[in-house]
């Protein structure tokens, strides 16, 4: 065992693979979950070394990509305005919102008035002190419809917001007990006056200062020698992020050594990645799914009986191990999973070729049905389209494959084109996962689904502060959106990134890929 202690040490110290330390333990009789226990003690132990350039090759970025948070679209942007800005609450790994811009807050005992204590002492990029007022009009910024803010929805709940001395407090139209969790939304990163003056300056109080970027390519940026919490995040001098929409390409880079780290891996490369001496393959389940988006108020899928049709033409099983090749779960047409505290199972549709001409037929619907998809939309997303095609073609359903080019696509198919591949990597409530995509008002509303008794019944959840009465209320949601709405989701995905052997300090995190976002924040370069 003392030398298994020593070889750990060489891991953390970046000097011998995971692999071939888990190589070594196995030779030696040692379980891997103990080998892995012991490598996570000298990990912890050997302690973040400051320095270098992490450097990250990601899939999602497009050269229409504004850095206003509030456009954020896809993951590279997301990335981007999480390494210069910070929200008043983020979410742990374990699920819990934690402090970060907000050191604190409670509620009232109805839970329609919600306190959060500003942080003292942080600093924006520009020199300029965080006070609670720029919280303030953060919070109307998002929330004004010409800010076509990706939190828009989540915000209508408000009623009043206001600074009073350290404390923002926000009164509610309605009770809300996961008021703190809405306060973790990407999009609401804290900016100098809200970002009213201008919301893509980049300027906020995270651990690094954007210094280059060239939208859709490369993005580079530099410590900020001022942040407030410097001693748990932050290690590395400069985090540089390339934009590789390749999925071939991604994993040349990261091979080579070009990059540490790397998102989206298709989960049909995962088995070769393994035997690659270097590359540590990270996946973890989580809320992300895999959508087939219908817009329910736009011919042909306006016709309920149409969009009943092409949910039973799709083979979720097939699905599952042909383009996740099991690095996922079945999904129900809704767009949730037992990721949520508050999950309820509803019967699981299947694939049903007969149910699908039935419904088909009754649409009077003849041909013209037009997917369109991209390889950016989510690992796969072409070939799952094409399986896709063949599964509806048994039940007399022609399905016309449109391939879309990537640079893009987030921003003139997504949500713009009636029918399309897209992705979602879920939020850390059903409450805000509905009211994000799926209530009438939604900015986000990449189905078109309205529907007042669904809109209805998100508010009352919200406000129920019964936990087996918001249960089933949750349980009424999504056997509604699997019947009426226009989401297809055949599939659950884990996330799957590879990372090099020189990072550190990885931590899984089923909230999103590369750690949530945390990993060029949290993990280091060996020394």
């Amino acid at each position: 065992m003392d030398e298994l202690k020593y070889l750990s040490g060489l891991v953390a110290k970046g000097r011998m693979s995971r692999r071939d330390f888990l190589g070594r333990s196995a030779a030696f009789g040692v379980s891997i979950v103990a080998a892995g226990s012991l490598l996570s003690t000298a990990v912890r132990a050997e302690g973040p070394v400051r320095g270098g350039t992490i450097k990250i090759g990601m899939q999602g970025g497009a050269s229409t990509d504004s850095l206003d948070p509030g456009l954020a679209n896809n993951q590279v942007a997301a990335m981007i305005n999480h390494l210069w800005g910070e929200t008043l609450v983020w979410l742990a790994p374990d699920g819990s919102p934690i402090p970060v811009l907000a050191e604190e807050w409670s509620a009232s005992s109805d839970a329609k008035t919600w306190t959060f204590k500003i942080r003292k002492g942080v600093q924006f990029h520009d020199g300029k002190t965080l006070t609670p007022e720029d919280v303030v009009a953060t919070i109307e910024r998002h929330s004004d419809e010409s800010a076509k803010s990706g939190a828009l929805g989540i915000l209508k709940g408000i009623e009043t917001v206001k600074a009073d001395g350290e404390t923002v407090v926000f009164t509610l139209k309605e009770a809300n007990a996961d008021m703190p969790f809405l306060m973790i939304d990407y999009h609401l990163v804290i900016q100098p006056n809200g970002g009213k003056d201008n919301p893509e300056a980049a300027i906020g109080t995270g651990p690094y200062k954007l210094a280059d970027r060239e939208a859709g390519v490369r993005y580079n940026a530099t410590r900020f020698e001022g942040y407030w919490a410097s001693e748990t995040v932050g290690f590395a001098e400069q985090v540089e992020v390339v934009v590789i929409n390749d999925a071939t390409a991604r994993i040349a880079a990261l091979q080579s050594g070009q990059v540490h780290m790397i998102n989206r891996i298709e989960p049909k490369t995962v088995a070769l990645l393994k035997t690659m001496p270097r590359v540590t393959i990270r996946n973890v389940s989580g809320r992300g799914f895999y959508p087939f988006n219908m817009f329910c108020d736009t011919a042909p899928f306006n016709n309920k009986d149409l969009r009943l049709a092409l949910k039973y033409a799709m083979d979720r099983e097939t699905m599952i191990a042909r383009i996740l090749h099991g690095y996922g779960s079945v999904g129900n047409d809704a767009p949730i999973n037992k990721a949520y505290p508050l999950y309820e199972e509803i019967e699981q549709r299947t694939y049903d070729p007969d149910k699908a001409a039935f419904h088909f037929k009754k649409s009077g619907h003849g041909s013209g049905i037009v997917l369109r998809t991209s390889d950016v939309a989510f690992p796969g997303a072409v070939d799952a389209a094409v399986l896709y095609q063949e599964s509806a073609r048994k039940a007399g359903i022609d399905i016309e494959v449109k391939r879309e080019p990537g640079d893009g696509y987030w921003s003139n198919v997504w949500n713009v084109q009636p029918f399309a591949t897209s992705y979602w990597g879920g939020r850390p409530t059903q409450d805000q996962m509905y009211s994000t995509g799926y209530i009438s008002s939604a900015d986000w509303n990449d189905t078109r689904f309205k529907n007042e008794t669904f809109d209805k019944l998100v508010v009352a959840a919200r406000a129920e502060l019964d936990e087996a009465k918001r249960r089933a209320m949750y349980r009424d949601m999504s056997e509604m959106m699997r019947d009426e709405g226009g989401l297809i989701a055949p599939m659950f995905n884990d996330f799957i990134d590879g990372v090099g052997e020189s990072i550190q300090g990885w931590v899984d995190n089923p909230a999103g890929e590369l750690m949530n976002g945390d990993a060029p924040l949290r993990c280091w370069l060996s020394a």
